[in-house]
């Protein structure tokens, strides 16, 4: 019987892709395999980086010693010239989203009338409520591999969430490529009333938002998060960069003064983000200024991400900052992250909180703060925090 098997790379986003692509093989009448074994492996790709495109590249040559046929989906599918020379059983589908899985689909074909709903493979669900992104900052790709900005209903997206809670899954996490785009006009309902009707449905018993754009954190959004019982007090807001000159040059569309004004009245959650280094024209200056908001602005968890041109993109030809000054600063950036996890992580020592186990001896509290303790996985459980290690929350079950 054919065996299929999936794998993504990057964000959140890219994760749902490659669910979509996995739940239609499977109700197709394939069956799932390990990717060494598996006749058909789908690939699902990133292009945030240059580092993306090279590991995305590697994981499709890998697939292709083994399978009969791969195939690539995703962002880096869409990006000329991303898969050139590679393997003649590879297949490149220039399609991401609904739009790969049923190529993806039409072209392996179906094996038989299997309507069963499969469990994902994951404790917590992803669920794509908006793609694509309409603004043009001047090192992002994705506008131009993934389209304008687009959202699912509103009635689409809850049908989705109500069959993940049926499916067994504690928590849901809404997730989009610029989520605060999220609008269905025809039935009026922004983000805010959706994470509302979201975490109201029975069953759910956690509701996460995956990333926000700081411009996006309007009053009726952070009234939502904070009113809806189930929403995490977490949110992730990237900044990319603490300097004002550097954010202008990027085209982003607030200052660093706005972006901490905003996040002031929210410093009771935990607060994560984004911040590119070594971006054209970035001096030792503009760089202390980015860990100077990092830390006023009360962040925990920073995802660092060194500046790298994008085809297609204003910078594309420009990358003035060495390489060695960007893992410096890297460096510097990624222990003022762990310090500040560490002061947050600290407060929680004698607390008690519910702790969703996603992995063995491993979860998240309802903040998203990660917790060290031993409890079934998939089970979301009280613990006790007893300490802090460099991975966590050391904790036991309350």
């Amino acid at each position: 019987m054919p065996t299929f098997a999936t794998r993504f790379l990057g964000c959140k986003v890219s994760f749902a892709d490659a669910q979509a692509v996995r739940e239609r093989l499977l109700a197709d009448g394939h069956v799932e395999a390990a990717e060494a074994d598996a006749d058909v492996v789908v690939v699902n790709t990133c292009c945030v980086t240059r580092e993306a495109v090279s590991k995305s590249r590697q994981a499709v040559s890998r697939a292709a010693r083994t399978a009969g046929a791969v195939y690539v989906s995703g962002c880096a599918s869409n990006l000329d010239g991303a898969f050139d020379g590679v393997a003649r059983n590879v297949v490149v589908m220039r399609a991401i989203g609904d739009a790969a899985a049923e190529a993806i689909a039409g072209d392996v074909g179906a094996i038989g009338c299997v309507q069963a709903d499969h469990r994902l493979e994951r404790v917590r669900a992803f669920v794509r409520i908006q793609d694509g992104c309409s603004f043009a900052c001047s090192f992002c790709v994705i506008p131009l591999v993934r389209g304008a900005t687009r959202s699912r209903t509103a009635g689409a997206v809850l049908a989705e969430v109500r069959r993940r809670v049926a499916q067994g899954h504690r928590e849901v996490v809404l997730t989009g490529v610029n989520l605060g785009c999220f609008r269905d006009r025809a039935a009026r309902v922004t983000l805010a009333g959706l994470v509302r009707e979201a975490g109201s449905l029975d069953g759910l018993e956690r509701l996460r938002l995956s990333s926000i754009e700081v411009n996006h954190l309007d009053r009726e959004l952070v009234a939502a998060v904070r009113e809806t019982p189930t929403v995490s007090p977490h949110l992730h807001v990237p900044l990319q960069s603490g300097d004002d000159g550097v954010l202008q040059a990027m085209g982003r569309r607030y200052t660093a003064g706005q972006y901490l004004a905003r996040l002031e009245p929210l410093a009771d959650l935990n607060l994560t983000s984004d911040v590119i280094v070594g971006y054209p024209g970035e001096e030792e200056q503009a760089f202390r200024a980015t860990l100077d908001v990092v830390e006023r602005a009360g962040l925990t968890r920073v995802h660092v991400f060194p500046y790298s041109p994008r085809p297609g993109t204003r910078t594309a030809a420009r990358d003035t900052v060495p390489a060695a000054v960007k893992r410096e600063r890297s460096a510097r950036l990624r222990a003022l992250s762990d310090e500040l996890c560490r002061r947050r992580w600290a407060g929680k020592v004698g607390g008690v909180d519910r702790v969703l186990v996603d992995r063995p001896g491993r979860g998240y509290g309802d903040d998203y703060t990660p917790w060290l303790v031993d409890a079934p996985v998939g089970e979301l459980v009280r613990a006790r925090a007893t300490g802090v290690s460099a991975e966590g929350v050391l904790a036991v079950a309350a």
